[in-house]
C-alpha cells in the first residue's frame, strides 16, 4: 500500500457518524452560514449553495471560495449533506428534497458543532459584539503570526480578508449564535462572552432560560471563560460554580485583564492595559467604550492562546461590515448603517455616536425593528433607547421569517416613543418607506448625523436614501435658484420663502414643506408670481388657514401661495348694506365684524377655522347654511393673471365646492349681502348658541374638519360610529371620540398616519355597511386616488 505523498490534502473529518464529501448550503449568503461555507471549501469539501437574497459582497466571497451558487431548489445531484441558516423553514424546496433523498439535514451551528469537535475551539459568545470580537481577534492573531483557523458571523469590512479561513491549525475561533438553541452542542477550549442580555425571546421565554444557555456552555469549557463586565444580573450566579476557571476583563482594578480607553484621534482609540496583560498600552482601529472593551477581549483571549502580544495588534484593524459602517462623511453629512438591533446594542451605539458628535449637529436614527417576538418583548426598552436621539424615523419590522405577532409592530415601538419622549420628533410612515426616506432627505441640515440602525435589510435602506439625498440636494438648489428669481419680480413687502414648513400653518398640526412659499402683498405681486410659475411650469397651491386640507409629509412640490398679507384682510360695509371682505379675512374675525355693525345672517360661518377665500373655493357649510348664500358677487383672478369679477348667478356651486375656484380661479374678496339688519346683541346670543354647539359635537384637538362628504341621504359620522371605529388609532392620528367623522391629532402625528387611519375607516366603513365614502378634505398636492 502506497503511503500518501506529504503534498496530499488532509483527510475530511468525519461528519455525523458518517464519510461526507460534498456539502449544500441553504441560505448561504447569510452572515452564519456564509463564512461557514468558505470554512467547509478549505477544509476540502466540495461545497454549493443557494440563497434568495444574495448580496453582491458574499456572492464574490463565496465565488472566490469555489463555492457552487445554485438557483433556489437546486439541489445538486452529488450531495451528501444539506446545511441550513436558521432562517431557512421546512418548506424550503431543497430542505424538501434533501429528505426524500435520505440526505441529513443539519442547521448551521450543528455543523460548525461538528467541524469544531477535534479543535481547540475558542468560542466567542454573549449578546453583543460577538461579531466584532470575533473580528478583532482574528485581526490580532494574523498580525501576531498566530495560526489559527475562524469563522466570522460577518464579512470584514475590506474585500481582501475573506470572512472564514482552515488555516492548517488546531486552533479554530468561531462566533458562537445563542438564538436558536444550538449553543449546547459546544464544548469549547476558551469561551470568551463579552456581555449577557436577554434576547431572542421567541427562543428564550424568560432570562433564566438564555441565562441557562450560557451557563451550559461555560460548564462545558475545557479551559479558561473570559467574561466580560458586562453582565446581566445572573452573572454572579454562573461565576459561582467556576469560579477557579472564570477570567475576568474590563475597567478597573477588579478585573484580571483590566483596560481603560483613552482619547480618539483619526477613527482610532488608545487602550491602556494592566493587570495580566503583557503590555501596557494598545491601538485600536475602532472607537467607543465597547469597542474598548471588544479589543480588551480579544487580546486577552489571543494571550490566552498563547500568542505573542504588541501594542499595533490592532492598529490596522479593518472593522466590520454593518458596524458603525461610515457611508458618507462630508462637512455638510455623516451617515453610518450599524446592525445593532438589541436595546442595550442601540443605547451604547448611540451613546458613543453622541459623544463624537459633541454639540456639533443633531442625532438622526433611522431604526428598522428586527422579528415581531423582540419588538413585542422589548418595545419599552427601545424607546428608552431611541430617545437619546434628536429625531428618529421608523421603518416596519423586518421579520425574519416570523409572523406577525401582537403588539410586536413598528406602531407598538411608536406609541411607546411618544409615551416615554412625548417632544422627541417621531416619523413612523406606517409600511410607506419611500416616503419615509423622502421626508428625511428633505429634513436634514447640515452638520447632522444620520444612523441607519437594525439587521434587517436597512442597510439597503440607507444606500437608496444616499442616492435619494443626493438627488433632493439637487433638487433642492434648484428651488432655491426659483425663490431667488421669484423675489426678483415682486415688491419687498412680499414674502418669498424656500422650504417653508407647512405644518404650523395647518389646523391638523401635520405635514411637510412647500418648496417655495409666498405672500403676496397685492394683485399685481399676485399677478406676477403666477406668471413666473406659469413660465417655469411650476404647480400653483392656494393656502388659506389651512383648515380643510391634509399637507403630506413629504411636502409640496410647487409654489404655495396664501393671501395672508394685510392687504388680503379689508372688511367695508357699504352704503347699500353689502360688505366688502378681502379673500384673507379669517371667518372669525368676518362674523365678529358683521356683528358689531348690526348685520347677521354670518354666524353659522363663525366656528369654521378658515378664511374667506377657502371658504369661497370649498363653499363652506355649517348649522345648516353655505357660504354662497350670502354672496353677492366673487373678485377673481385667473392663472393667467386676469382678474374678473363673477355675480354669484353666474357661479357654479355645490356641495363643498365652486367650479370657478376648483378649477384654477383664484378668490381676491367678495360682495357679501347680509339677512338684515339686527342688532348685535341679538347675533351675539345667536353666535354664542351655536359656538354651544360645536363645543358640544366637535373635538377640541387639532383637526382638519370633517374629514368625508356626507354620501346623499347618510351622514358620514354615525356610518363610521356605527361601524365601531371611534378611538381607532394609526401613531398620533385618532378618530375622535367625539366625533367620528374627525380625525385628530393627539400629539406629534404624522400625515401618513391620518392618511392610513383615513384608508382604514374608508374600507371598513365599505365593507360592513356597502357605502363608499369620498374626502372632504384636500390632500394638499396630490390626489387622493394615489393613496385610497
Amino acid at each position: 500500500m502506497t503511503a500518501p505523498s506529504d503534498n496530499s490534502p488532509p483527510p475530511l473529518p468525519m461528519l455525523f457518524g458518517r464519510a461526507v464529501a460534498a456539502i449544500h448550503c441553504v441560505g448561504v449568503a447569510g452572515m452564519g452560514l456564509g463564512p461557514l461555507a468558505i470554512y467547509l471549501a478549505r477544509l476540502g469539501f466540495e461545497v454549493s449553495g443557494e440563497d434568495d437574497h444574495m448580496s453582491g459582497v458574499m456572492h464574490a466571497q463565496l465565488e472566490r471560495a469555489g463555492i457552487a451558487l445554485t438557483p433556489t431548489g437546486g439541489l445538486p445531484g452529488r450531495c451528501d449533506l444539506v446545511a441550513c441558516s436558521s432562517a431557512v423553514r421546512d418548506g424550503h424546496p431543497s430542505v424538501g428534497a434533501a429528505r426524500g433523498r435520505g440526505i441529513h439535514v443539519v442547521r448551521r451551528g450543528e455543523l460548525l458543532a461538528e467541524i469544531a469537535r477535534g479543535k481547540k475551539l475558542v468560542a466567542i459568545c454573549g449578546s453583543h459584539g460577538k461579531t466584532t470580537t470575533t473580528a478583532l481577534l482574528v485581526t490580532a492573531l494574523r498580525r501576531a503570526g498566530f495560526p489559527a483557523g475562524y469563522v466570522l458571523g460577518g464579512l470584514f469590512d475590506d474585500d481582501a480578508t475573506p470572512p472564514a479561513d482552515a488555516a492548517g491549525s488546531d486552533w479554530l475561533v468561531a462566533e458562537i449564535d445563542e438564538s436558536d438553541g444550538t449553543i449546547e452542542n459546544f464544548s469549547p477550549e476558551i469561551t470568551v462572552a463579552g456581555n449577557l442580555d436577554w434576547d431572542h425571546p421567541d427562543h428564550y421565554r424568560e432570562p433564566a432560560a438564555i441565562e441557562a444557555a450560557f451557563a451550559g456552555i461555560f460548564g462545558r469549557t475545557r479551559g479558561t471563560v473570559l467574561l466580560g463586565a458586562n453582565a446581566f444580573a445572573g452573572g454572579a450566579r454562573l461565576r459561582q460554580p467556576l469560579r477557579e476557571s472564570i477570567v475576568t476583563f474590563g475597567p478597573g482594578a477588579d478585573f484580571d485583564f483590566r483596560v481603560e480607553n483613552e482619547s480618539p484621534a483619526d477613527g482610532r482609540q488608545a487602550l491602556a492595559l494592566g493587570g495580566r496583560f503583557p503590555i501596557a498600552t494598545a491601538t485600536v482601529r475602532a472607537l467607543g467604550a465597547f469597542n474598548a472593551a471588544n479589543a480588551a477581549a480579544a487580546l486577552a483571549a489571543a494571550h490566552l492562546m498563547g500568542a505573542p502580544l504588541a501594542p499595533d495588534l490592532l492598529a490596522a484593524f479593518p472593522g466590520v461590515r454593518r458596524r458603525q459602517s461610515v457611508l458618507l462623511a462630508n462637512s455638510e453629512l455623516t451617515v453610518i448603517e450599524d446592525y445593532a438591533h438589541h436595546p442595550a446594542e442601540i443605547s451604547a451605539l448611540l451613546a458613543s455616536l453622541r459623544a463624537r458628535i459633541g454639540g456639533k449637529g443633531r442625532l438622526i436614527v433611522v431604526f428598522q425593528p428586527h422579528r415581531h417576538s423582540r419588538t413585542a418583548r422589548f418595545k419599552a426598552d427601545f424607546a428608552a433607547a431611541l430617545a437619546l436621539a434628536d429625531r428618529v424615523s421608523l421603518i416596519d419590522v423586518y421579520p425574519a421569517g416570523e409572523p406577525p405577532q401582537e403588539g410586536g409592530h413598528t406602531i407598538d415601538v411608536y406609541r411607546e416613543l411618544r409615551r416615554a419622549a412625548p417632544a422627541l420628533p417621531v416619523v413612523y410612515c406606517n409600511g410607506k418607506t419611500d416616503v419615509m426616506l423622502a421626508v428625511l432627505a428633505r429634513s436634514v441640515t447640515p452638520g447632522d448625523w444620520v444612523a441607519f440602525v437594525g439587521a434587517g435589510d436597512i442597510d439597503r435602506r440607507a444606500r437608496e436614501w444616499l442616492v435619494l439625498a443626493d438627488e433632493y440636494r439637487r433638487v433642492a438648489n434648484r428651488w432655491a435658484t426659483i425663490a431667488v428669481a421669484l423675489r426678483g419680480s415682486v415688491s419687498v413687502e412680499t414674502k418669498v420663502r424656500h422650504e417653508e414648513p407647512l405644518a404650523p400653518r395647518t389646523t391638523m398640526r401635520a405635514g411637510g414643506a412647500a418648496r417655495i412659499y409666498a405672500e403676496p402683498a397685492g394683485e399685481t405681486d399676485l399677478r406676477a408670481l403666477l406668471r413666473e410659475a406659469r413660465a417655469r411650469a411650476l404647480d400653483v397651491f392656494l393656502l388659506g388657514r389651512g383648515s380643510n386640507l391634509i399637507v403630506p409629509d413629504e411636502g409640496v412640490d410647487g409654489l404655495v401661495i396664501s393671501l395672508a398679507h394685510p392687504a388680503w384682510q379689508a372688511f367695508e360695509p357699504r352704503g347699500d348694506g353689502g360688505i366688502w371682505a378681502g379673500a384673507g379675512v379669517r371667518l372669525k374675525n368676518l362674523c365678529g365684524l358683521a356683528a358689531k355693525a348690526g348685520l347677521g345672517g354670518f354666524e353659522f360661518l363663525d366656528g369654521i377655522p378658515g378664511n374667506l377665500g377657502g371658504a369661497l373655493r370649498m363653499n363652506a357649510g355649517a348649522m345648516g347654511a353655505w357660504t354662497f348664500d350670502v354672496v353677492e358677487r366673487v373678485r377673481l383672478m385667473t392663472r393667467d393673471g386676469e382678474v374678473r369679477e363673477v355675480p354669484r348667478a353666474e357661479l357654479h356651486t355645490g356641495y363643498r365646492h365652486c367650479a370657478e375656484l376648483r378649477d384654477g380661479g383664484i378668490a381676491l374678496g367678495a360682495l357679501l349681502r347680509p339677512s338684515a339688519a339686527r342688532p348685535a346683541e341679538d347675533i351675539a346670543r345667536q353666535l354664542d348658541a351655536y359656538r354651544d354647539k360645536r363645543r358640544e359635537s366637535q373635538p377640541r384637538e387639532p383637526s382638519a374638519g370633517c374629514i368625508f362628504k356626507n354620501p346623499e341621504g347618510a351622514a358620514a359620522g354615525r356610518l363610521i360610529d356605527e361601524c365601531g371605529l371611534k378611538g381607532e388609532c394609526v401613531g398620533g392620528a385618532e378618530v375622535s371620540a367625539v366625533h367620528a367623522n374627525f380625525i385628530v391629532n393627539r400629539g406629534g402625528a404624522t400625515a401618513t398616519d391620518i392618511i392610513e387611519l383615513a384608508r382604514i375607516v374608508r374600507v371598513r366603513v365599505a365593507e360592513k355597511t356597502g357605502v363608499t365614502l369620498e374626502p372632504e378634505v384636500i390632500l394638499y398636492g396630490k390626489e387622493w386616488r394615489e393613496v385610497l
